[in-house]
């Protein structure tokens, strides 16, 4: 694994090995992120100890920045986090695109930010200026912290989880960003239509949901509420962020909705994910497409 490993960037967070697309043979279950000043190697299936502890010894000399090396073991129940090298740290502040995230540990399955999205919010964040925009499933809202770094008048922020949106606002505070232009909303997105409908209408529209959130999201079955909405909320030559990350579904899934319940929106581009998101497959990993609402 070590060896597939280029030089980085060690002032910036990022993903340095990416198994799950299955581009590297026998080493699909693999994934490992340099969270400064940790580096979390994430395991789908159990592994070797000795091999995994000489990953780790490899990986410590590689980026002398790094103070410790955990492993979150996905493939357990509650996927547990030990630590492997080093301090014992539970959060850490990283940087991405010149700004900061709060990232946890041990705490919960995700740190709080998904490093594949980064070219997504380096798009958000140039295209911002002025406009209004509506953050759909916004989690701990980095998303929110681009627009707003590239100007935003006004970002809303729409969640069930008021603990990630918590963890929003205090990135927003993390970067001094002026609060009064960013509005947090812990409802269903699918019984809070009249809410969102309120604050637009809107510039720019971000969805991002995941795949399958027992009790609120299923893709396949809701995704297509969101995007016969964008005529209720979307100003006309407004840009729609269509964002899927199933691996069982392709663009063309997104394709089709969008023809088949608001065909008014003429697609712009892709945006693909950092290079070292290698897939084995073209159209396993994340998902990213541009539209622009024509009416």
């Amino acid at each position: 694994m070590i060896s597939h490993i280029e030089k980085i960037d060690a002032t910036e967070c990022q993903r340095i090995f990416h198994g799950r697309g299955h581009y590297y043979k026998d080493l699909s279950h693999v994934n490992v992120d340099w969270l400064p000043p940790v580096i979390l190697i994430t395991l789908y299936k159990e592994v070797d100890n000795d091999w995994l502890n000489e990953q780790a010894t490899q990986l410590m000399q590689l980026i002398p920045e790094c103070k410790s090396i955990q492993v979150q073991h996905r493939y357990k129940k509650l996927a547990p986090t030990e630590v492997l090298l080093g301090e014992n740290i539970n959060e850490s502040i990283v940087e991405e695109l010149g700004l900061k995230y709060k990232v946890s540990f041990g705490k919960a399955q995700n740190s709080g930010l998904f490093l594949d999205m980064k070219n997504g919010r380096k798009w958000v964040q140039s295209q911002s200026k002025n406009k209004n925009i509506l953050n759909l499933f916004s989690y701990t809202c980095p998303f929110s912290l681009a627009a707003v770094s590239g100007g935003a008048a006004k970002v809303v922020n729409i969640d069930i989880s008021k603990a990630s949106l918590s963890k929003g606002r205090d990135n927003h505070r993390l970067n001094n960003h002026p609060l009064e232009r960013v509005r947090f909303e812990g409802v269903d997105i699918f019984k809070s239509y009249g809410r969102i409908k309120k604050h637009g209408l809107y510039d720019l529209i971000i969805s991002d949901p995941p795949t399958l959130q027992f009790g609120s999201v299923n893709i396949v079955r809701d995704y297509a509420k969101i995007v016969k909405r964008i005529p209720q909320w979307l100003k006309p030559n407004g840009q729609i962020m269509l964002c899927l990350n199933s691996p069982d579904l392709t663009e063309k899934f997104l394709f089709e909705l969008v023809e088949e319940h608001c065909p008014e929106c003429a697609f712009e581009e892709q945006i693909t994910p950092p290079e070292v998101f290698k897939e084995a497959h073209q159209g396993k990993g994340l998902k990213v497409l541009i539209f622009r609402y024509q009416p």
